[in-house]
Protein backbone atom coordinates (compact mmCIF):
# COMPACT_ATOMS: atom_id res chain seq x y z
CA UNK A 1 0.00 0.00 0.00
CA UNK A 2 2.73 2.50 0.92
CA UNK A 3 4.45 1.94 -2.44
CA UNK A 4 1.20 2.51 -4.32
CA UNK A 5 0.49 5.70 -2.38
CA UNK A 6 3.83 7.16 -3.37
CA UNK A 7 3.69 6.20 -7.04
CA UNK A 8 1.63 7.50 -9.96
CA UNK A 9 -1.80 7.62 -8.30
CA UNK A 10 -0.65 10.27 -5.85
CA UNK A 11 1.28 12.35 -8.38
CA UNK A 12 -1.92 14.06 -9.46
CA UNK A 13 -1.30 17.67 -8.43
CA UNK A 14 -4.89 18.47 -7.45
CA UNK A 15 -5.27 15.38 -5.27
CA UNK A 16 -1.91 16.01 -3.63
CA UNK A 17 -2.88 19.60 -2.82
CA UNK A 18 -6.16 18.46 -1.28
CA UNK A 19 -4.31 16.30 1.23
CA UNK A 20 -1.84 19.10 1.91
CA UNK A 21 -4.63 21.60 2.68
CA UNK A 22 -6.44 19.19 5.00
CA UNK A 23 -3.92 19.63 7.82
CA UNK A 24 -4.87 18.59 11.36
CA UNK A 25 -3.75 21.95 12.81
CA UNK A 26 -6.67 23.64 11.04
CA UNK A 27 -10.33 23.18 12.08
CA UNK A 28 -12.18 20.92 9.65
CA UNK A 29 -14.34 23.72 8.24
CA UNK A 30 -11.25 25.82 7.56
CA UNK A 31 -9.48 22.88 5.92
CA UNK A 32 -12.34 22.36 3.48
CA UNK A 33 -12.86 26.06 2.79
CA UNK A 34 -9.17 26.58 2.15
CA UNK A 35 -8.98 23.59 -0.16
CA UNK A 36 -12.05 24.70 -2.10
CA UNK A 37 -10.62 28.21 -2.53
CA UNK A 38 -6.97 27.43 -3.27
CA UNK A 39 -7.12 24.01 -4.89
CA UNK A 40 -10.43 23.95 -6.73
CA UNK A 41 -10.61 27.67 -7.40
CA UNK A 42 -14.19 28.16 -6.22
CA UNK A 43 -15.22 31.71 -5.42
CA UNK A 44 -15.99 32.82 -1.87
CA UNK A 45 -19.65 33.06 -2.91
CA UNK A 46 -19.69 29.48 -4.15
CA UNK A 47 -18.00 28.18 -1.00
CA UNK A 48 -20.33 30.18 1.26
CA UNK A 49 -23.32 28.69 -0.54
CA UNK A 50 -21.93 25.18 -0.03
CA UNK A 51 -21.55 25.85 3.72
CA UNK A 52 -24.88 27.71 4.00
CA UNK A 53 -23.22 30.81 5.47
CA UNK A 54 -22.84 34.43 4.36
CA UNK A 55 -20.02 35.54 2.09
CA UNK A 56 -18.44 37.78 4.72
CA UNK A 57 -18.42 34.95 7.26
CA UNK A 58 -16.78 32.63 4.75
CA UNK A 59 -14.23 35.27 3.75
CA UNK A 60 -13.26 35.59 7.42
CA UNK A 61 -13.00 31.83 7.77
CA UNK A 62 -10.65 31.55 4.81
CA UNK A 63 -8.62 34.53 6.02
CA UNK A 64 -8.22 32.93 9.45
CA UNK A 65 -7.07 29.69 7.85
CA UNK A 66 -4.45 31.50 5.76
CA UNK A 67 -3.30 33.45 8.84
CA UNK A 68 -2.98 30.21 10.80
CA UNK A 69 -0.73 28.79 8.11
CA UNK A 70 1.36 31.96 7.94
CA UNK A 71 1.82 32.69 11.66
CA UNK A 72 1.86 29.24 13.22
CA UNK A 73 4.32 27.70 10.81
CA UNK A 74 1.88 24.95 9.85
CA UNK A 75 3.99 22.44 7.91
CA UNK A 76 2.17 22.02 4.63
CA UNK A 77 4.60 19.55 3.14
CA UNK A 78 3.28 16.50 1.35
CA UNK A 79 1.86 14.22 4.09
CA UNK A 80 3.02 10.66 4.55
CA UNK A 81 0.83 7.58 4.07
CA UNK A 82 -0.45 7.50 7.68
CA UNK A 83 -1.37 11.19 7.62
CA UNK A 84 -3.16 10.77 4.30
CA UNK A 85 -5.37 8.10 5.87
CA UNK A 86 -6.16 10.45 8.77
CA UNK A 87 -7.14 13.27 6.39
CA UNK A 88 -9.21 11.08 4.09
CA UNK A 89 -12.59 12.01 5.58
CA UNK A 90 -11.99 15.74 5.12
CA UNK A 91 -10.72 15.24 1.58
CA UNK A 92 -13.81 13.16 0.76
CA UNK A 93 -16.07 15.91 2.11
CA UNK A 94 -14.25 18.50 0.02
CA UNK A 95 -14.60 16.41 -3.13
CA UNK A 96 -18.34 16.04 -2.53
CA UNK A 97 -18.73 19.79 -1.98
CA UNK A 98 -17.06 20.39 -5.35
CA UNK A 99 -19.51 17.93 -6.91
CA UNK A 100 -22.50 19.60 -5.29
CA UNK A 101 -21.38 23.01 -6.52
CA UNK A 102 -21.57 21.68 -10.06
CA UNK A 103 -24.71 19.58 -9.52
CA UNK A 104 -26.70 22.49 -8.07
CA UNK A 105 -26.01 24.71 -11.07
CA UNK A 106 -28.98 26.55 -12.56
CA UNK A 107 -30.02 25.69 -16.09
CA UNK A 108 -27.96 28.46 -17.69
CA UNK A 109 -24.84 27.33 -15.81
CA UNK A 110 -25.13 23.57 -16.29
CA UNK A 111 -22.75 23.20 -19.23
CA UNK A 112 -20.08 25.46 -17.72
CA UNK A 113 -20.23 23.93 -14.27
CA UNK A 114 -20.59 20.28 -15.29
CA UNK A 115 -16.79 20.27 -15.25
CA UNK A 116 -16.94 20.49 -11.45
CA UNK A 117 -18.93 17.24 -11.31
CA UNK A 118 -16.52 15.57 -13.72
CA UNK A 119 -13.52 16.74 -11.69
CA UNK A 120 -15.04 15.52 -8.42
CA UNK A 121 -15.71 12.10 -9.92
CA UNK A 122 -12.18 11.97 -11.32
CA UNK A 123 -10.75 12.73 -7.87
CA UNK A 124 -13.00 10.11 -6.27
CA UNK A 125 -11.69 7.51 -8.71
CA UNK A 126 -8.13 8.50 -7.78
CA UNK A 127 -9.02 8.16 -4.10
CA UNK A 128 -10.36 4.69 -4.82
CA UNK A 129 -7.01 3.72 -6.34
CA UNK A 130 -5.29 5.02 -3.21
CA UNK A 131 -7.74 3.40 -0.77
CA UNK A 132 -9.27 0.45 -2.66
CA UNK A 133 -10.66 -1.23 0.49
CA UNK A 134 -12.39 1.86 1.96
CA UNK A 135 -16.17 1.41 1.59
CA UNK A 136 -17.02 5.08 2.24
CA UNK A 137 -14.86 6.15 -0.72
CA UNK A 138 -16.67 3.54 -2.81
CA UNK A 139 -19.93 5.03 -1.56
CA UNK A 140 -18.80 8.57 -2.35
CA UNK A 141 -17.82 7.67 -5.90
CA UNK A 142 -21.03 5.69 -6.41
CA UNK A 143 -23.21 8.50 -5.10
CA UNK A 144 -21.70 11.05 -7.47
CA UNK A 145 -21.81 8.70 -10.45
CA UNK A 146 -25.47 7.81 -9.89
CA UNK A 147 -26.47 11.44 -9.46
CA UNK A 148 -24.45 12.71 -12.42
CA UNK A 149 -25.79 9.91 -14.64
CA UNK A 150 -29.16 11.69 -14.64
CA UNK A 151 -27.72 15.04 -15.76
CA UNK A 152 -29.14 14.92 -19.30
CA UNK A 153 -32.67 14.46 -17.96
CA UNK A 154 -32.68 17.07 -15.19
CA UNK A 155 -33.58 20.16 -17.25
CA UNK A 156 -36.12 20.86 -19.97
CA UNK A 157 -35.14 22.63 -23.22
CA UNK A 158 -36.56 25.78 -21.60
CA UNK A 159 -34.20 25.37 -18.64
CA UNK A 160 -36.80 24.23 -16.10
CA UNK A 161 -35.87 21.54 -13.57
CA UNK A 162 -37.52 18.19 -14.33
CA UNK A 163 -38.45 16.21 -11.22
CA UNK A 164 -37.30 12.61 -10.95
CA UNK A 165 -40.87 11.41 -11.45
CA UNK A 166 -41.02 13.04 -14.88
CA UNK A 167 -37.49 12.43 -16.13
CA UNK A 168 -36.83 10.49 -19.33
CA UNK A 169 -34.93 7.51 -17.98
CA UNK A 170 -33.92 6.58 -21.50
CA UNK A 171 -31.34 9.38 -21.57
CA UNK A 172 -29.72 8.47 -18.26
CA UNK A 173 -26.05 7.49 -18.68
CA UNK A 174 -26.19 3.70 -18.36
CA UNK A 175 -22.41 3.02 -18.27
CA UNK A 176 -22.08 5.56 -15.46
CA UNK A 177 -24.99 3.93 -13.64
CA UNK A 178 -23.43 0.47 -14.05
CA UNK A 179 -20.17 1.73 -12.54
CA UNK A 180 -22.03 3.33 -9.65
CA UNK A 181 -24.18 0.28 -8.92
CA UNK A 182 -21.13 -2.00 -8.90
CA UNK A 183 -19.46 0.28 -6.35
CA UNK A 184 -22.58 0.37 -4.16
CA UNK A 185 -22.77 -3.42 -4.08
CA UNK A 186 -19.05 -3.72 -3.36
CA UNK A 187 -19.19 -1.15 -0.56
CA UNK A 188 -22.17 -2.74 1.18
CA UNK A 189 -20.45 -6.12 1.23
CA UNK A 190 -17.91 -4.64 3.68
CA UNK A 191 -20.72 -4.20 6.26
CA UNK A 192 -19.24 -0.92 7.52
CA UNK A 193 -22.07 1.49 6.66
CA UNK A 194 -21.45 5.21 6.32
CA UNK A 195 -23.35 8.27 5.15
CA UNK A 196 -22.03 8.19 1.59
CA UNK A 197 -22.84 4.50 1.22
CA UNK A 198 -26.41 4.96 2.46
CA UNK A 199 -27.04 7.92 0.17
CA UNK A 200 -25.57 5.94 -2.72
CA UNK A 201 -27.84 3.01 -1.87
CA UNK A 202 -30.85 5.35 -2.03
CA UNK A 203 -29.71 6.66 -5.41
CA UNK A 204 -29.21 3.07 -6.56
CA UNK A 205 -32.83 2.19 -5.79
CA UNK A 206 -34.01 5.10 -7.91
CA UNK A 207 -31.79 4.13 -10.83
CA UNK A 208 -32.70 0.44 -10.65
CA UNK A 209 -36.43 1.19 -10.90
CA UNK A 210 -37.61 0.95 -14.50
CA UNK A 211 -40.31 3.53 -13.79
CA UNK A 212 -41.01 5.98 -10.97
CA UNK A 213 -44.02 3.89 -9.94
CA UNK A 214 -41.83 0.81 -9.49
CA UNK A 215 -39.54 2.54 -6.98
CA UNK A 216 -39.08 0.55 -3.75
CA UNK A 217 -40.21 3.30 -1.37
CA UNK A 218 -40.24 0.99 1.64
CA UNK A 219 -36.52 0.32 1.23
CA UNK A 220 -35.84 4.01 0.67
CA UNK A 221 -37.68 4.85 3.92
CA UNK A 222 -35.56 2.28 5.76
CA UNK A 223 -32.36 3.74 4.34
CA UNK A 224 -33.34 7.29 5.30
CA UNK A 225 -34.05 6.03 8.81
CA UNK A 226 -30.57 4.49 8.92
CA UNK A 227 -29.08 7.75 7.68
CA UNK A 228 -30.96 9.66 10.38
CA UNK A 229 -29.52 7.36 13.04
CA UNK A 230 -26.06 7.85 11.64
CA UNK A 231 -26.39 11.61 11.20
CA UNK A 232 -29.19 12.92 13.46
CA UNK A 233 -30.66 16.22 12.36
CA UNK A 234 -29.95 19.23 14.50
CA UNK A 235 -33.03 20.77 16.09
Amino acid sequence: MADRLDQSDYRDDILRLLFVCCHKDLPATQQIALALRIVSGLSVRQIARAFLVGESAMEQRITRAKAKVATAGVPFETPGAAERAERLGVVAAMVYLVFNEGYSASSDEVEARAALCDEAIRLARLLLRLFPAEPEIMGLAALMLLQHARAAARHSPEGEIILLEDQNRGVWDRPMIAEGLALVDKALRHRRPGAYQIQAAIAAIHTRAKTFAQTDWREIDALYAALERLQPRRS
